[in-house]
């Protein structure tokens, strides 16, 4: 299996995970900003579910060779790595040390598919 599957494959498993953890956090209301700060979540909810689906096209595009499917992959993986910075930090303040780990791996494994679609990006456009 080439790292461009292997990418791809994270791409969108990491999507489809965002979207079941959140609908699941919703669902059982383990999101306890819906009713302190609705506004505030609203916003980060639609960042969210933005990056999911953008993981998800990205993932789909790289796989399927499609031509935009390199760029829509970047943009989504530099919309992750936002994410996983800033949920490791939530967690962090929350005393979570399990979710921090959790996120930090995320972090790594981010990190190192953008340095290598960087690295051979020519093996991931084709």
């Amino acid at each position: 299996m080439n790292i461009k599957k292997i990418a791809s494959i994270y791409s969108i498993i990491i999507g489809i995970a965002m979207i079941c953890m959140w609908l699941v956090f919703i669902a059982i209301n383990q999101v306890p900003e819906i009713n302190t700060a609705p506004i505030k979540i609203s916003y980060h909810l639609i960042a969210e579910f933005l990056s999911a689906i953008l993981l998800l096209i990205g993932g789909y595009g790289l796989l399927t060779k499609r031509v935009w499917g390199f760029h829509i992959y970047l943009i989504s993986m530099g919309m992750l790595l936002y994410t996983v910075i800033v949920s490791a930090g939530y967690y962090a303040n929350l005393g979570d040390m399990m979710m921090v780990g959790m996120f930090s791996l995320f972090q790594i494994l981010t990190l190192v598919f953008i340095g290598l679609s960087f690295h051979k990006h020519k093996d991931f456009k084709n």
